[in-house]
């Protein structure tokens, strides 16, 4: 059964995968669209980037504002690992000094 899906929702679909990195799985459990679909509108999208300079924009933004995202995910585990290793590393020195 074939559903027709506003221009506007096919790119928040696009926007979710491209932009949010959201697997196809996951916005198929999460909006009941099919793989296909967001496939589909995914290579849609990408080729319309060829010919239309603000659609070139727009993929050109998401994809850096993912990987800004991704960036910042993996800085804020540096620093946790970071802040967790300077507390172990305080402990330690307090234990190593002598109590009368």
């Amino acid at each position: 059964m074939s559903q027709n899906y506003t221009p506007e929702f096919k790119k928040k679909i696009v926007r979710l995968h491209e932009e949010e990195g959201r697997t196809y799985k996951s916005i198929t459990a999460e909006y009941g669209v099919s793989k296909a679909s967001i496939s589909k509108w995914c290579s849609e999208f990408s080729k319309e980037c060829q010919t239309d300079p603000q659609a070139k924009e727009d993929y050109d933004s998401m994809k850096e504002n993912l990987r800004l995202k991704r960036e910042n995910e993996e800085l804020r585990k540096e620093i946790a690992f970071l802040k967790k290793r300077r507390h172990s590393l305080q402990r330690k020195s307090v234990r190593s000094l002598p109590v009368y």
